[in-house]
């Protein structure tokens, strides 16, 4: 059975907006006095009944308001997500990965929200192509793309070799974080089975 071609890339979005829904979150509940406990449940409850499950009253309880997303949160949050992606990348990725993975790369080096630092992806992609061969391969590179970017920035490199120590494959149960995910194995499985 073939790919949804924008299966993953909308995947990898889903977690982005989770992340703007968060922040979204957070400057809702800003205010110079924290509001009235009822209104805060109010606020709360409303807040988790429109994003069908993208964030808790809990969590937004616990999280301290802040101010506006900086440039230094905007590019954890996307550093976590890239090598999070990574690191659930298949070691035998299909064509169709590899390729939505390039196209993830190079629409990041147009549409990241910080020109400044899209225009710099950008020239540090045509110094160093994608590699998204395997699992190994795309991590490793990765990770020579975040230090290339850490260096211009006068930041700390990171050892590669330690790439999946850092950020290993999510804990899910039934390989749902797979990129694949667990119904598209257990179809291509069926149909390997009916040979």
């Amino acid at each position: 059975m073939s790919e949804n071609p924008v299966q993953h890339l909308l995947q990898a979005f889903n977690y982005i907006s989770r992340c703007v829904q968060t922040q979204l979150a957070r400057f809702i509940l800003r205010s110079d006095q924290p509001p009235a406990s009822a209104q805060k449940d109010n606020l709360l409850t409303s807040l988790s009944s429109y994003s069908v499950g993208a964030f808790h009253p809990e969590t937004l309880q616990k999280q301290k308001p802040s101010g506006p997303t900086t440039r230094e949160d905007l590019g954890r949050a996307t550093w976590t997500f890239l090598h999070t992606l990574a690191a659930q990348y298949p070691e035998k990725p299909t064509r169709q990965q590899k390729k939505d993975v390039k196209e993830l790369m190079a629409i990041l080096s147009r549409m990241y929200p910080c020109k400044e630092c899209a225009d710099h992806f950008r020239e540090v992609l045509i110094a160093t192509p994608v590699q998204a061969g395997s699992h190994d391969e795309f991590s490793h590179w990765l990770c020579h793309v975040h230090n290339v970017v850490n260096r211009s920035l006068g930041k700390l490199t990171f050892p590669c070799e330690r790439v999946d120590a850092r950020w290993g494959k999510l804990e899910c149960e039934n390989r749902a974080c797979d990129l694949q995910g667990a119904a598209s194995i257990d179809v291509a499985n069926d149909a390997h089975k009916r040979r």
